[in-house]
């Protein structure tokens, strides 16, 4: 028979003192640190311990005993359920402050390489409806709270449209609100649900892996051209042009309605093939006087005011005369390349995903730009010594890794290149960090700038820019 694991504790009266990673609030009780989501500095709360180790502990927030003096009322109605937007409670100043605070502490810690001083973050000027691309899921078992358990009745109607749960495959919280994207898509959303309920068109059941409703991406250019793509969970083309029908008919300001049947087990539609419906397939995105088009698989930064003020500091940073060659690395659909191109001489554009390159070629193409040249294969196979020795030494690279940072054949291969300068784009500070140490050999870090893509969490961009050291550390 096995042993009852004894609850953990409640913990009362503890004083928040800090923010720390992950965006979660943290105190202290005894000697060991308590880590507490949706907490700010200066609350004094009631909190229970979920998990528990020798030096600390992690606790959800019970009540709010007296809240702190920054404390702000969230803007959202699902703030604590839905998972993100984690910092709607705090001002936005100070979110910055804590961004780059976390920035300072990568670079003290995990990089341990002399730097100059990191400036402010450059705050977003939205901090909500600032996404121009949102994922929303359809389900028929919505997630139910505590009370609606209790009391809904047998078999009632638990379609929902909205998030996954934070860790919940299965669990979709149903959205009525959401900030982060412009209230079209609400709307929309909200539309769709209520047209399927009236006319029985089902949701999707991820367990039984059926149904109709499955996905929906909407995305909102800043020149105000919208796609809408659902995703469908069966093969009942009847159904899909009654509900895409009427879509176009009550929101006729779409600009490109696209669909795709999945009936795999994932969410993911990069292996498949989308059909359009109605309108354009693409929308087009506008920065200076450049034009990206974005098709339904394509990356684009998700803030696009904020992606203009990125890689501004990138073009800044890179201080281009009109002569370098440039390598730009992970380039994606090649907004950083485009964004450079009339700059430099010539722009070397690598990336893993092939889908990318084809939009990345299409951008240069549309924009006129005939000295950018476009490679498809991973970063460690395609970018070696004798790669250089065919499309010539570069004078700057410009770097734009994923999360986890960059391959240490790379590194190495960058090291060998020895190029002037290298410009450092990162979605993650700490694998930056890493990264930054195993160039300090030969390059130091000349500037610094954290860019602010996602107000109300933890997130942050940052851009370094490392010079060739004159002479190498031994």
């Amino acid at each position: 028979m096995s042993r009852k694991r004894k609850p953990y504790p409640e913990l009362h009266n503890l004083e928040i003192t800090a923010i720390a990673a992950e965006g979660n609030a943290l105190g202290r009780h005894d000697d060991m640190v308590v880590f507490v989501p949706f907490a700010a500095p200066g609350d004094v709360v009631d909190v229970q311990v979920v998990k528990k180790r020798k030096s600390y502990a992690e606790a959800r927030l019970l009540r709010v005993v007296k809240p702190s003096e920054m404390r702000l009322a969230p803007k959202c109605e699902h703030f604590t359920v839905c998972g993100g937007c984690r910092w709607q409670h705090l001002p936005y100043d100070y979110q910055l402050k804590c961004k780059r605070q976390q920035v300072v502490d990568v670079l003290d810690r995990i990089a341990k390489v002399e730097h100059p001083e990191v400036p402010e973050a450059l705050g977003s000027e939205k901090i909500y409806a600032y996404r121009n691309k949102l994922e929303y899921t359809f389900s028929n078992r919505r997630w139910l709270t505590f009370e609606e358990l209790e009391t809904l009745p047998e078999g009632i109607d638990r379609s929902g449209a909205g998030f996954h749960l934070p860790g919940c495959f299965d669990k979709v919280l149903d959205i009525e609100k959401c900030w982060l994207q412009d209230d079209f898509s609400n709307q929309l959303r909200n539309f769709t649900k209520q047209f399927a309920i009236d006319n029985g068109l089902s949701f999707y059941d991820i367990r039984e892996r059926q149904g109709m409703l499955r996905n929906l991406t909407v995305r909102i250019a800043s020149t105000g051209e919208i796609m809408a793509l659902f995703a469908f969970g069966d093969e009942n083309a009847e159904n899909h042009k009654l509900l895409l029908d009427a879509v176009m008919q009550h929101f006729p300001q779409i600009t490109s309605l696209m669909y795709v049947v999945n009936l795999k087990v994932n969410d993911t539609v990069g292996d498949l093939d989308i059909m359009l419906h109605s309108g354009k397939p693409y929308i087009e995105e506008r920065m200076e006087d450049l034009v990206f088009r974005i098709g339904p698989k394509s990356f684009y930064q998700t803030n696009s005011e904020q992606a203009y003020r990125l890689y501004d500091t990138v073009r800044r940073f890179a201080r281009l005369t009109g002569k370098e060659t440039v390598y730009d690395l992970y380039t994606g659909t090649g907004t950083i390349a485009n964004f450079i191109a009339r700059n430099v001489s010539k722009v070397i554009g690598i990336e893993y995903v092939p889908e990318a390159i084809e939009d990345a070629k299409i951008n240069a193409d549309v924009n006129g730009l005939e000295n950018i040249y476009f490679f498809a294969g991973d970063m460690k196979d395609v970018l070696n010594e004798g790669f250089i020795a065919t499309h010539g030494k570069p004078d700057v690279i410009i770097t734009d890794p994923p999360r986890a940072g960059m391959h240490q054949s790379v590194v190495d291969v960058i090291l060998k290149a020895l190029p002037e300068s290298i410009v450092y784009v990162s979605c993650n500070p700490a694998t930056q960090a890493r990264d930054l140490a195993l160039l300090d050999s030969h390059y130091e870090i000349t500037d610094i700038q954290p860019v602010d893509m996602f107000p109300h969490t933890a997130h942050i961009e940052n851009v370094v820019r490392l010079g060739r050291r004159e002479t190498p550390k031994i």
